[in-house]
Parts: C-alpha cells; structure tokens; sequence
C-alpha cells in the first residue's frame, strides 16, 4: 500500500528535520575530566628533525600533510594514543610519538578508542566506515610509525605524591557533583518554563 501525497511529503518532512538533543551539564563529566587531564599534561615541542621523520614514516611532505587515518586535508594532530580512558589518565603526554595528522572528521570519531580497531570498524566517519580506500595501506603506516619510538608515560601519582595526586581529583569530582546540582535546578527550569508555553 502507497502513501497518499499528503502523507509522503509529510514523512520526507520530518525526516528532514532533526531536533537537536538535550544538553545536559552532567553529559560534559568527560569534557570536565579531559580539560582536568589536560591542564596538566605535558607538552614535547618537536625538532624540525622529528618532524621529518614523522612525515616520512607517514610518506608526507610538509607542503601536503594529509589526515593519517583517511587522507583528507589534516587540520590537526590527534593523539595516537588516548590521554584520558574511563576518566582516568593513560600517562601519555603531547609530544610527536604520540601524535599524527587527523581531520577533525577523524579526530572526532576516533575520541578514545584504540586507532587500529577503529578505523576498521562501521563507526560513524571512521575511514572504512566512510567507504575510504587504502585503509590497510594507512594502518601499517601507522604501525611503523607506532613503532617509530617509544612514547612517554607517566605514573602521575609517583611524580605528584598520593596527596597531592587525589587533591586534585577531588576537585574534579566536585566539579562533577556542581555540574548535578546544577543540572537538577536546570531540570526545574525547563519544565516550568514548558508548562508556561502550554497556557
């Protein structure tokens, strides 16, 4: 049985149009933990030598540095391997061992997960889900380039002490515990204002 015109075009409609989903302040607990990470990550300037290396193990030019993961033009450089894993630091740090030219496709579908099972899995713009060719030819660049060096990792409780390692977690967990406090008001909020527009 066929849709009656009215009703096609008013499917085509709705699936057209999509809602953008609710932000809530307690979904940003990973931002939070990341930036927390993050602010006391260190950072490894590379030499221009370093820099060489890395693009000719990636068989790169530094006129054309392509998205390691799916060839598009790169517009930043992801972490091979992830900083922060069930919101905890890995111990990696930002420095060249630990860095490749992403797409900001890639970099955001990537997020945390291991880099080789990603990019062959049906993820939402990983490159073999996006149908991108080369993929195998990508992946032993990358494991070269793994290998390449060995990446910095930290123990930061060692370096930071346990006092001071739980000292700032427990600011981040008090960040978290505002974000619900907040989000409880905010859930208020919004349905008293809800029920206004039903007047």
């Amino acid at each position: 049985m066929s849709l009656a015109p009215d009703d096609h075009r008013r499917k085509l409609l709705m699936a057209a149009f999509q809602m953008p989903s609710v932000q809530t302040m307690v979904s940003r607990k990973s931002s939070i933990t990341n930036a927390f990470v993050s602010a006391i990550i260190p950072v490894i300037v590379p030499t221009h030598d370093e820099i060489e290396e890395a693009l000719r193990i990636l068989g790169m030019e530094p006129h054309d540095v392509q998205c390691a993961y799916c060839g598009d033009k790169a517009s930043e450089w992801d972490h091979l391997r992830p900083l922060v894993l069930d919101r905890r630091p890995t111990g990696y740090v930002s420095e060249i061992a630990n860095l490749v030219p992403s797409c900001g496709k890639c970099n955001q579908s990537k997020g945390n997960k291991p880099w080789r099972e990603w990019m062959v899995s049906s993820a939402r713009l990983s490159p073999t889900g996006r149908g991108i060719a080369g993929v195998a030819d990508r992946i032993g660049k990358l494991e070269k380039y793994a290998q390449w060096r060995s990446p910095t990792r930290i123990d930061f409780e060692s370096v930071l002490g346990r006092d001071g390692w739980e000292h700032d977690w427990s600011l981040c967990e008090a960040v978290i515990e505002q974000l619900r406090r907040c989000q409880d008001v905010a859930d208020t909020l919004r349905a008293q204002i809800g029920n206004s527009l039903k007047c």
